[in-house]
């Protein structure tokens, strides 16, 4: 449909609008593409550890020991496999941020106004605009009418932004009131949004902390190999050994140092803590990011819509009797309590039903309602107004029936204040709202429970002030009669004599559940900073009745964020040191305030559901969306979405992360005792000069196998109860501290020496190698699964906890002894494994040994637990 435009507005030429789109391009923001599965897959392969064994695969092929090399290379494309799946996700970011484009646009051409294609808008556009639709693109804004601008999602202010000529309307923001003309000055990447778009596009600056700690110890491991091998190479030199025997042991060496299950143990313990997030409506994007969520140590949120509702709501009532009553926050039933704060009255008195009533009628919001949820539609302030009034039973309609429309004098920025003239008898009754210093200069008297009395500003002025401090936006109501409607109220003119009702404080109030969580956090040891691009004063009130200690000295506001940052970074470290509140700060300043406090030592979540929060989120060591009333862009740039909004479920998600980071350590510590065993047996060995215990396909079907079975069992331990009171895990602290290590060297010693004490013994029996090996290889299957139940807890005893608490770790290690038995009985794989049964008095005698590991670590954390007492 094409209409004749006002002259005044001729818009771009045909050959004007093509020869801007070649310069310019179309109206697109930048799309990130995701990297290829095939890329993806390749990349599994770069890590010391499989170069490793790699080169245990290509020696094993030239010793002509095929077998060896085809379970090396079997290990090597299952770990490849599932690290692939487990990291490729598609990168949708930057194409979310283009959902959030207007699909079409008035715009003004060769002097008609015509809808297009957003896509089609070029610079020097003329656009028109009114309620309700989404702005295209970065608008200069030339003629308005009333113009108010949602800007919460793009720059955290929670309240509408009336916008003048001049001004620039943002791409991506809502016209929730009002009518404007401009002329797009910025299109595609170039606008705030594209800006926003570009800093999601490039790669993220951070590493989960899981992936920081596993690369730490593959260097370890794969520095471990080295050095053994080297060390195998002297004193075979030593020894003057055959090289081909040489090379033989250093392929049985690595291959017995490497923990192979090791990557699919970690998949499965994320796999398993992101099944239980979800129940806690916990969606988790990327495997890393639950372990990651676990170990923050700081969480940097967002006010507007994850501290708080995002729902502008009446709070508080103010009347001139100075009575104060309270209105539940959020809540969509008309059972929603009204009551007064000092407690005594239950229901909203006579007096508070007047100041609801003036605040229905000169109204434009609806506010209806579909299966029991509230639809609005209109200004925001104007639908909490009528929300108030449902809850006291109120009913718009009703009103009007009551008091039949006359005319409505409309909010203009310019008055402060709306009126509506209503039939009532044989007058007209004029309701008023508005900013509170106009409507006082409007009244002669004011409301008290059952009278009128001579207005008195000075009171109804310490009321407003009081409400102001709290961080409530406050709003007027008036009412009074008059015999007609002149220029009075209409035209501009003040209206004059009437009655004052009270006062209403609206503000975004806090979510139910935060105070808690945030309590939980801190008992957590974990730290709390609010970064908004809200006012100063609301984001401190709001941050003090969340329970973050915030008084002015520890609230900053993005100006002073850039004066810092252009000092340099060491001062914005000092800045972010001991600011909890960042307020009117811009979506670069998140960014770059939380790499700052990536440099003081934290494990940075942010959380948010705005585009501003979105670089943050990208960047952060774990980004939080919020995925009821978050963007897409948000959704998109977080590695977790909470899929209730509640804060407080951020905490299940720190207990399911630290549960899932405790099983990790399980594993690690029960395949790298295992494997140092190992290492050690093979050492002692050489040493001694006896055959090789172990062959290259053995210690495969050992670590792969039949321990594989016991550690994706081990990995489902329930969490033991006390995730929330341990110590937060400092950002520099290894995968392996002081207690792993110490338990690692004591169960390699009852392990590695037993093993080889065993074989050894066998030798000098005239034992065949073949048949020694063969006890060993059980031997060392019984280690694994005492190894498995003295891993279950770090400090508590195996016989505190019940062996069916987790059925699974029972099941595996039954069936790690189950598959070893069939396979003693199966030919051929018998034969490759060089395997055969044994008595029955040799499982008792190597069951027994192997219960010398369980002994030593109950002794070792009885000890331990004494000594935290002390």
């Amino acid at each position: 449909m094409r209409e004749p435009a006002p002259r005044v507005l001729h818009g771009l030429k045909s050959d004007e609008v093509r020869d801007a789109r070649g310069r310019w391009g179309e109206n697109r923001l930048p799309t990130a593409s995701a990297p290829s599965f095939l890329k993806t897959l390749l990349g599994q392969f770069l890590s010391p550890l499989i170069y490793i064994l790699f080169a245990a695969a290509g020696l094993s092929m030239v010793l002509g020991e095929t077998m060896d090399a085809g379970f090396i290379a079997i290990v090597l494309a299952i770990n490849g496999i599932i690290g692939a799946f487990q990291e490729h996700s598609a990168g949708k970011s930057a194409e979310a941020l283009r959902a959030l484009e207007q699909p079409q646009a008035t715009v003004v051409r060769d002097d008609v106004r015509q809808r297009l294609d957003a896509v089609e808008l070029v610079p020097g556009d003329i656009v028109l605009m009114e309620s309700g639709e989404r702005i295209p693109a970065d608008i200069d804004l030339i003629e308005v009418e009333g113009l108010q601008c949602d800007e919460a999602a793009h720059t955290g202010e929670s309240k509408p932004v009336a916008k003048s000529p001049g001004q620039l309307a943002f791409a991506g923001t809502m016209v929730t009131r009002g009518r404007a003309t401009g002329k797009v000055a910025a299109t595609g990447r170039r606008t705030e949004l594209g800006r926003i778009a570009g800093a999601i596009e490039a790669p993220s600056s951070a590493k989960p902390p899981l992936m920081i700690r596993m690369e730490q110890f593959t260097r370890q491991i794969a520095y471990a190999v080295g050095i053994a091998i080297m060390v195998l190479f002297v004193i075979g030199l030593w020894r003057d050994m055959p090289l081909v025997e040489l090379l033989t042991m250093s392929v049985g060496l690595a291959v017995s140092a490497i923990p192979e299950g090791l990557p699919i143990a970690i998949t499965v313990a994320l796999a398993i803590s992101m099944r239980r997030m979800a129940k806690a409506h916990v969606i988790v994007r990327h495997l890393p990011a639950v372990e990651a969520l676990g170990s923050c140590t700081m969480i940097a949120t967002d006010k507007t819509g994850t501290l708080t509702l995002n729902e502008l709501t009446v709070t508080d009532i103010r009347l001139p009797d100075e009575t104060h009553w309270l209105i539940d926050a959020g809540g969509q039933s008309a059972d929603t309590a009204i009551r007064s704060r000092d407690g005594k009255h239950a229901q909203a008195s006579e007096a508070v039903n007047l100041l609801l009533r003036a605040a229905s009628l000169p109204n434009e919001a609806e506010l209806s309602g579909r299966d029991g949820v509230w639809e609005p539609s209109g200004d925001t302030v104007d639908i909490a107004l009528l929300a108030a009034a449902h809850k006291a039973g109120m009913s718009k309609s009703r009103l009007l029936e009551e008091f039949p429309l006359h005319r409505r004098l409309p909010y203009e920025p310019e008055l402060k204040y709306a009126a509506s003239f209503h039939h009532s008898r044989d007058q007209l009754r004029i309701f008023a709202k508005g900013a509170p210093e106009r409507l006082i200069a409007m009244c002669t008297n004011m409301q008290l429970a059952d009278q009128v009395v001579a207005l008195d500003p000075n009171l109804l002025e310490r009321q407003i002030a009081d409400m102001a401090s709290d961080g409530q936006r406050v709003l007027a109501f008036a009412e009074g009669e008059m015999e007609h409607v002149g220029q009075d109220g209409l035209g501009g003119h003040l209206l004059v004599d009437l009655t004052f009702l009270g006062l209403a404080g609206m503000q975004d109030p806090i979510r139910p559940e935060v105070p808690a969580a945030i309590a939980a956090c801190n008992a957590a040891g974990i730290g709390v900073v609010v970064v908004t691009g809200d006012d100063p004063r609301t984001a401190r009130v709001i941050a003090g009745k969340a329970g973050i200690v915030a008084d002015d000295e520890a609230v900053a506001t993005g100006d002073e964020v850039a004066n810092a940052l252009a000092q340099g970074e060491e001062r914005l470290d000092q800045l972010t040191g001991r600011i909890r509140v960042f307020a009117r700060v811009k979506p670069e300043q998140k960014l770059s305030i939380v790499r700052s406090l990536a440099r003081n030592g934290h494990f940075v979540a942010v959380t948010g559901d705005g585009v501003n929060d979105a670089p943050a989120l990208r960047h952060a060591h774990v980004g939080v969306a919020m995925g009821l009333k978050g963007t897409d862009v948000a959704k998109e740039s977080a590695d977790i979405i909470l899929t209730d909004d509640n804060f407080a479920s951020i905490v299940a998600g720190i207990v399911e992360g630290r549960v899932a980071y405790g099983n990790i350590r399980k594993v690690v510590f029960m395949l790298g005792a295992t494997g140092a065993a190992e290492v050690l047996l093979f050492l002692l060995a050489m040493v001694l000069g006896t055959p090789m215990p172990l062959s290259a396909v053995q210690l495969l079907w050992l670590n792969l196998v039949t321990n594989g079975v016991q550690d994706v069992a081990l990995v489902t331990e329930p969490a033991e109860g006390d995730e929330l009171t341990r110590p937060v895990r400092r950002p520099e602290e290894a995968l392996f501290d002081r207690l792993m290590l110490r338990r690692l060297v004591v169960a390699t010693l009852v392990m590695g020496l037993g093993g080889f004490v065993l074989f050894y013994a066998l030798l000098n029996t005239g034992m065949e190698p073949i048949q020694a090996s063969n006890l060993l290889l059980v031997l060392f299957i019984l280690f694994e699964n005492v190894q498995c139940l003295a891993s279950r807890s770090e400090r508590r005893s195996v016989f505190s906890q019940s062996p069916f608490s987790n059925p699974y770790l029972l099941l595996g290690i039954l069936g790690s002894q189950a598959l070893h038995i069939a396979a003693m009985y199966m030919p051929g794989l018998s034969d490759v494994l060089g395997i055969a049964p044994i008595a029955a008095t040799d499982w008792l005698l190597l069951l027994a040994i192997a219960m010398l590991v369980l002994a030593v670590s109950e002794i070792d954390k009885a000890l331990e637990r004494r000594r935290i007492r002390v």
